[in-house]
C-alpha cells in the first residue's frame, strides 16, 4: 500500500507545503505568502490566524493534487522558526500575534537576565549564551509589557508546535525548539535558574522529540482540506536542521553552506558543542547533533546591491562579474551586523580598495565575495572548536549561482556538492511524519529522496588568491570594528 505524508514549514514569509510519497518521492508541492509584521521598531511579529489559513489552504491544494490520493495520505508533520513564541488561553486561542526569533523588543530584558544568570553558567548548561533568541527575555517582556495577556497565558508554544496543536495535537514543545529558548539544558533537563526568573515555566508543556505521534487530524478540518480522518500528526523540528538533515547530511563532518536571505552553516558532530560563537541543536539521526552559525546577511545583501546599483537580472550581473578580476574589492557584509561568529549587532557593511576605475559590477562580485569569506571564517571557527569538516554541500536560492558556487568553492577551498530541486525543510518534515508512523524505516532512509547535482570544485589559481585577500578581509574587519561601532552609537 503507498504511503504518503505531508511537510509543512511555517516561515517568516510564506508556507511551503509537500506531499510525498514513500516510494515514488515528491508528489506535489505548494506555497502561501505570510505577512511579516513589524508594528514598531525592532519588532517581528506575525498572525496565527494567516499561518493557519494559509496552511488549509495549502493541505487543500495538495489533497487535490492529480498525483496525491487523499486516502493515500497517513501523517502530516510541521516545521518553522526557531524559537517563535505563542501564547495560547484555556480554550487555545492565541492571545496575540507570534513573536518571531528575529525580534528584539526584549533588549533590557536580554542584558537584565544576562547578568542574572551569568553566575549559573547559561552558555555550559543550555549551550546557547542569553541572547534576543533566549524565551525568557520575551516572557519577562511580556509580563511587565503585557501583563494583561500575560496573566491569561496558560500555554507557550513554538511556532510549528502551535500549528500542530491548532490542527488537533496534544500541546507540546519540540526537543530543539526547548534547547534553542534557553529554558532547559543541554541533557533535556529544565534550566531551574532561567525558569525562576520569570513565570515561563508554569506555562510550557511536556517536550517531545521529532517523530513522536501526538494526535490526529481533526475531524473537521480533515472534512475541509479533503483528507480522511485519523491522518496522523507527527511532531516536526527546527527549519534549518530538517533543511539541514533533508539535504543529505547524515554522518559526522557533513556540514552545510546555506545561502538563504540570512547564511547558514550547520556541521554534523557525535557530540554537543558548547561555543559562545555558535547554536546547537540535536540532529534527528539519534546520538548526532548539529552545530550552527547563521550570518546576518547572504542573499539579502546581494538583493541590497542589486537595487542600488541598478542592476539587470542577477543571472546577467553574474555573467558580467564572471570576466571580473578576483578580490579587487573588499566587502565585509556586516549591513545588519553579524551574528556568528562575531555575535556583535553593532558592527557595519565595507567595501573597502575602490577606485575611479571600478563600476557596479565590481561592487557585486565583491559582495558575492564577501559573504563567502564570510562562511569562510565560521568554517574556521568550527574547525577551532575541534569540529570535523568533511563533506561540504551548497543548497538554497543562492545556490542556483554557478558564480557564486565556484567562488564559494574557491574561498572555502573544497568541492561542494549540490542537491537538486531540493524542497528544504519541509521535506525534512514529510520524512519525519513517515518515520512516526512506519512508513519508513528510520531517518537514515532520507537518502532516497537527495537528488545529488554536479559537484563544483575549487578553481586553484582562484584558491591562492582568495587565500590572500581572506587574510586582508580579516583584519579589515578587525581595525574597522571599534569604528562601525561608534558609527552604531551614533
Amino acid at each position: 500500500m503507498a504511503h504518503v505524508t505531508i511537510g509543512i514549514d511555517i516561515g517568516t514569509t510564506g508556507v511551503k507545503g509537500i506531499a510525498l510519497d514513500t516510494e515514488r518521492g515528491l508528489l506535489a508541492q505548494e506555497t502561501r505568502a505570510n505577512t511579516l509584521s513589524s508594528p514598531q521598531a525592532g519588532w517581528a511579529e506575525a498572525s496565527t490566524d494567516q499561518w493557519l489559513a494559509n496552511v488549509v489552504d495549502v493541505l487543500s491544494a495538495l489533497a487535490s493534487s492529480p498525483l496525491v490520493v487523499p486516502s493515500e495520505v497517513v501523517a502530516i508533520a510541521t516545521t518553522g522558526m526557531v524559537p517563535a513564541v505563542v501564547c495560547q488561553d484555556d480554550a487555545g486561542r492565541a492571545l496575540r500575534p507570534a513573536i518571531l526569533q528575529n525580534d528584539a523588543r526584549a533588549s533590557g530584558e536580554v542584558a537584565e537576565l544576562a547578568e542574572a544568570l551569568a553566575p549559573h553558567d547559561p552558555l555550559g548548561r543550555t549551550g546557547s549564551p542569553v541572547t534576543q533568541q533566549s524565551v525568557a527575555p520575551t516572557a519577562l517582556w511580556l509580563e511587565r509589557n503585557e501583563p494583561e495577556s500575560w496573566a491569561r497565558t496558560r500555554t507557550l508554544l513554538g511556532s510549528y508546535d502551535w500549528l500542530l496543536f491548532a490542527l488537533g495535537a496534544d500541546p507540546h514543545i519540540e526537543r530543539n525548539w526547548a534547547l534553542e529558548s534557553g529554558l532547559f539544558t543541554v541533557d533535556g533537563e529544565p534550566f531551574a535558574p532561567a525558569w525562576g526568573a520569570t513565570e515561563v515555566g508554569a506555562r510550557l508543556p511536556p517536550v517531545r522529540g521529532s517523530g513522536e505521534v501526538v494526535g490526529t487530524l481533526d475531524a473537521s478540518i480533515a472534512a475541509r482540506v479533503g483528507l480522511p480522518p485519523g491522518v496522523a500528526l507527527v511532531v516536526g523540528g527546527a527549519d534549518h536542521v530538517l533543511s539541514a538533515y533533508a539535504a543529505g547530511l547524515a554522518s559526522e563532518g557533513d556540514w552545510l553552506v546555506k545561502l538563504g536571505g540570512a547564511g547558514d552553516i550547520l556541521t554534523v558532530s557525535a557530540s554537543p558543542l558548547v561555543d559562545r560563537r555558535f547554536y546547537l541543536d540535536e540532529h534527528p539521526i539519534e546520538g548526532l547533533w548539529l552545530p550552527n552559525g547563521c550570518m546576518a546577511t547572504s542573499g539579502s545583501l546581494v538583493r541590497w546591491v542589486q537595487a542600488l546599483i541598478g542592476g539587470p537580472d542577477l543571472r546577467e550581473m553574474d555573467d558580467e562579474a564572471e570576466r571580473r578580476g578576483a578580490a579587487e574589492i573588499l566587502c565585509l557584509p556586516y549591513f545588519l551586523g553579524e551574528k556568528s561568529p562575531l555575535n556583535d549587532p553593532d558592527l557595519r557593511g565595507v567595501f573597502a580598495g575602490l577606485h575611479l576605475g571600478h563600476d557596479r559590477v565590481d561592487l557585486y562580485r565583491s559582495a558575492l565575495e564577501g559573504i563567502a569569506f564570510g562562511f569562510r571564517h565560521n568554517a574556521d571557527a568550527m574547525r577551532e572548536a575541534g569540529l570535523s569538516l568533511a563533506r561540504a554541500t551548497v543548497t538554497n536560492g543562492g545556490a542556483t549561482s554557478l558564480l557564486w558556487k565556484r567562488i564559494h568553492a574557491s574561498v572555502l577551498g573544497v568541492p561542494l556538492r549540490t542537491v537538486l530541486g531540493h524542497p528544504g525543510a519541509s521535506l525534512g518534515a514529510a520524512v519525519a511524519a513517515a518515520v512516526g508512523v512506519g512508513a519508513l524505516d528510520g531517518w537514515r532512509d532520507v537518502g532516497r529522496f537527495v537528488v545529488e547535482g554536479e559537484e563544483i570544485e575549487p578553481d586553484p589559481a582562484l584558491v591562492a588568491r582568495y587565500d590572500g585577500a581572506y587574510g586582508l578581509w580579516r583584519e579589515l574587519s578587525e581595525v574597522t570594528a571599534s569604528t562601525a561601532r561608534a558609527m552604531a552609537r551614533l
